[in-house]
């Protein structure tokens, strides 16, 4: 057999867990979890795929593994000493029952175990009311997942995705203190700042510098732990189409609404570092910095004749940001996502992504 063959059984008896799930790698050591804490978290996400391979394996601490379940990537983690977690999501109206979050908890943990991970991130970003059931169901879950993989799996990592800003971002209106003191870490996922645009509808930075770190000092407000805070940056820009552009290069854009904002940056589209290093060589402006926000852009023609303006994060607004995470004394940063830089072969493309992976640690 292939040392990365796996078979996955959906349906797992704890008495032939052994029989039903054995272990895929070369090395049967490379099959037991991580159980040493790093003192600076580097937590990325990945989506598929084998670009992993080109990670910078010397700085990662977790993998949250958000694509199809790749026994290779587990077992080249584990020789980095570095965690491999499950990606949890679950609709809230679901697991307001208690015996349905108790058979989603225990499904998990079972997973985890057949497929030798060290935890779970937990991402449900579902619109929550304060004190509502659903608001209630989702502080328990996080508690009771903590205990149950704690309790299971001795020294995994449970984490918990948070908004930008605890104050009901996209009405998702957390019990954050409470969820914080129940898991291991938070991971705030510090982009899409522009989902809710309430002020003109204008491109702006997908992660504002003064707004990201603003932002920290309310989770801190909170009384929330610094070592519970993980920074999560964005490697990848929004692409908005200007509906006009003043003199001073502000590009006005669609009105699309998004939970009760009148704008959002639903109005362009995702592109991912890879895509914008590319386009901004050929770009009408080139490399533009945005002193305000803190933060790059640029200006293009597409082949319609239309005008864009792509706004987006590099090394430099990066190392800005990580920089507040060092002086904060925080957990640790993190991306999303680990797959989209350019990890191939020409030369240029490994140093723009060596760069962004150099600026986790600050300038």
């Amino acid at each position: 057999m292939s040392p990365f063959v796996f078979v996955f059984l959906s349906s797992i008896s704890l008495l032939g867990l052994a029989d039903a799930c054995p272990c895929p790698c070369e090395k049967a050591e490379l099959c037991h979890q991580i159980r040493d804490k790093r003192d600076f978290e580097v937590f990325v996400f990945d989506v598929g795929g084998k670009t992993w391979k080109s990670y910078n394996w010397s700085v990662v601490t977790t993998v949250a593994t958000f694509g199809k379940y790749d026994a290779e990537l587990m077992c080249h983690a584990h020789s980095k000493g570095a965690r491999v977690v499950l990606k949890g999501d679950v609709p809230l109206a679901y697991i307001v029952d208690q015996n349905n979050r108790t058979d989603w908890i225990t499904e998990k943990v079972n997973l985890a175990k057949c497929q030798f991970m060290d935890g779970i991130n937990i991402d449900i970003e579902q619109a929550v009311d304060e004190g509502s059931p659903e608001y209630y169901a989702l502080t328990d879950l996080v508690k009771e997942t903590t205990e149950a993989f704690h309790r299971e799996i001795p020294g995994s990592q449970v984490s918990f995705d948070v908004a930008w800003s605890p104050q009901c971002i996209d009405k998702r209106c957390y019990d954050y203190v409470t969820i914080a003191e129940s898991c291991d870490l938070l991971f705030v996922m510090s982009y899409d700042e522009q989902s809710q645009i309430l002020g003109d509808c204008i491109a702006m930075a997908n992660a504002p510098l003064n707004q990201t770190i603003n932002a920290y000092d309310q989770y801190l407000n909170l009384k929330i732990a610094p070592q519970k805070l993980v920074m999560g940056v964005p490697w990848y820009g929004y692409d908005y189409p200007c509906l006009n552009l003043s003199q001073d290069g502000i590009c006005s854009i669609a009105k699309v609404p998004f939970r009760g904002a009148p704008c959002s940056d639903a109005a362009g589209k995702q592109k991912t570092y890879r895509w914008i290093m590319k386009q901004v060589v050929s770009s009408l402006s080139g490399r533009l910095w945005d002193d305000k926000q803190k933060a790059p852009y640029f200006n293009y023609w597409d082949p319609e004749g239309k005008f864009h303006q792509v706004r987006y994060d590099d090394p430099e607004s990066i190392c800005l940001k990580t920089e507040f995470v060092k002086s904060k004394g925080l957990r640790g940063v993190g991306m999303w996502n680990g797959n989209i830089l350019d990890y191939s072969d020409d030369p240029v493309a490994r140093q723009q992504s060596a760069l962004m992976w150099n600026a986790l640690f600050g300038c």
